[in-house]
């Protein structure tokens, strides 16, 4: 039997030090502690499905929380399945004593943990979905107060317009037209739309 920790960050920025220090304390052995940095959003968590691989019958999965095992309700539900029902292997979650796998095995302690793990994976979803809903209600009040968002749009300086008619005319690239008013490709590229959209004018 082996114990392995699983440590997952949301994006490369974050700190790990906080999971890494509970696993060795758990305790783990380094080697077997497993780290994925990578977005909720596309949730590709290479290292996590080679640890899948990996692990054996018999074999303990250590989690801080239950969210790292999936991003939502249902991809947790489906990996606490297939670890504890088609793999056979143990599950611990540190932060929820309960859904400890290796206790109370029999019908009542499996039992609970299923019900436990549906109520906290459901909670952990609506949390979710309500801090979304929160940021969007909060984006729309700021936008109707006149608060606006991304980086703010570039004075168009009179020589674009000259360079404009050059690279219309195939007589200078866009990223040489760039470099000579001083800004990316990509600023210049957005300023021909707007002419061509009609909210920019010589």
């Amino acid at each position: 039997m082996k114990i392995y920790g699983y440590v997952r960050v949301s994006t490369k920025e974050q700190n790990i030090a906080r999971q890494i220090g509970a696993m060795k304390n758990f305790p783990i052995e380094e080697k077997n502690i497993i780290v994925d940095k990578i977005s909720g959003k596309n949730f590709n968590r290479p290292n996590y499905k080679k640890l899948l691989k990996k692990m054996k019958k018999g074999d303990v999965l250590v989690v801080k929380s239950i969210d790292r095992l999936g991003r939502n309700y249902d991809e947790i539900l489906d990996q606490w399945r297939i670890l504890t029902k088609e793999r056979d292997i143990d599950i611990v979650v540190m932060d929820m004593p309960l859904l400890d796998t290796r206790e109370g095995r029999d019908l009542t302690g499996t039992l609970i943990a299923d019900i436990v793990l549906q109520l906290l994976s459901y909670v952990a979803q609506s949390e979710r979905e309500n801090i979304k809903q929160r940021q969007k209600e909060g984006i729309k009040i700021a936008k109707e107060k006149g608060v606006k968002f991304g980086r703010p749009r570039l004075d168009v300086p009179d020589e674009f317009f000259s360079l404009y008619d050059l690279w219309k005319n195939g007589d200078v690239s866009s990223r040489d037209a760039a470099k000579k008013l001083n800004v990316s490709y990509q600023t210049f590229l957005r300023w021909t739309k707007r002419i061509v959209r009609g909210d920019l004018f010589a």
